[in-house]
């Protein structure tokens, strides 16, 4: 049990440090600099994709509901 407590507290300022040094800097500067570079590529979140990939399935289903609807009131002439 003691040991434990020293390894997460020994995690934790370890962790602290990184975060403060040069190293936490670089990685955030890293991510920055990705973020920009796929906003310029103009690419999507996966969250996104999903969102857009559900709308075109509806309007799809709507598209295909009026083309019948179109069909059977042209039977009918």
């Amino acid at each position: 049990m003691k040991n434990l407590d020293f390894i997460e507290n020994l995690s934790s300022r370890l962790k602290e440090a990184v975060e403060k040094s040069p190293v936490g800097d670089l990685e955030r500067n890293i991510n920055a600099l990705l973020q920009s570079a796929f906003t310029k590529m103009m690419l999507v979140s996966r969250e996104e994709f999903d969102v857009q990939t559900e709308v075109l399935n509806r309007t799809r289903q709507k598209l295909e509901a009026l083309e019948k609807k179109l069909s059977e009131l042209e039977s009918k002439k």
